[in-house]
């Protein structure tokens, strides 16, 4: 039993500034994973903050449609104050590691993380574009027996879902 019993208002009330900012994905080669995110998914490139003294790199992704003007503290501030960003990690040298096998992506055992979705208006027309592309399919939109989503892959493995809003609500609600 848990101890989180406050009452939905004052949860609310607490909450209420909260905001879903990123989702971080460990990459082995940032040239390849930044093409990828930025050029076959057409996310922008929002912020990349270097740590040398620990020797990574973050990259933050989204679908803001501008950048504001600024100083470097005002553009960092507005970064982690949006919704819904990748951050992609880079942990230094990795790229140049012959002997690094690259990151777990929780969708072999032991499984835990499973993926992140996005949202595009035309699940066959962005698989299609991804075709074009060379990007790996975990699922084709007519495969198995959840039509019209897909499953792809980024240059790490990782499953991306791609849905649209209309043909994801039509399957939940198809199995009322």
């Amino acid at each position: 039993m848990s101890n989180y019993n406050e009452s939905a208002d004052q949860i609310t009330k607490a909450t209420s500034d909260y905001v879903m900012q990123q989702t971080m994905l460990r990459i082995k080669d940032p040239k390849d994973s930044l093409a990828f995110y930025q050029n076959v998914l057409g996310m922008k490139l929002l912020g990349k903050y270097d740590f040398p003294s620990m020797q990574f790199t973050l990259y933050f992704l989204g679908y803001e449609q501008e950048i504001p003007e600024g100083d470097d503290k005002e553009k960092t501030q507005w970064v982690f104050g949006r919704s819904g960003l990748v951050e992609l990690t880079h942990n230094w040298g990795t790229e140049t590691d012959e002997n690094f096998a690259g990151y777990h992506s929780g969708n072999e055992e032991p499984k835990g993380f499973g993926h992140i979705g996005i949202t595009v208006p035309d699940v066959y027309a962005a698989s299609e574009r991804f075709e074009k592309y060379g990007v790996e399919f975990v699922k084709k939109p007519d495969d198995g027996s959840m039509k019209g989503l897909a499953f792809i892959k980024d240059p790490d493995g990782y499953w991306i879902e791609i849905l649209s809003a209309k043909g994801i609500t039509d399957i939940i609600h198809s199995q009322k």
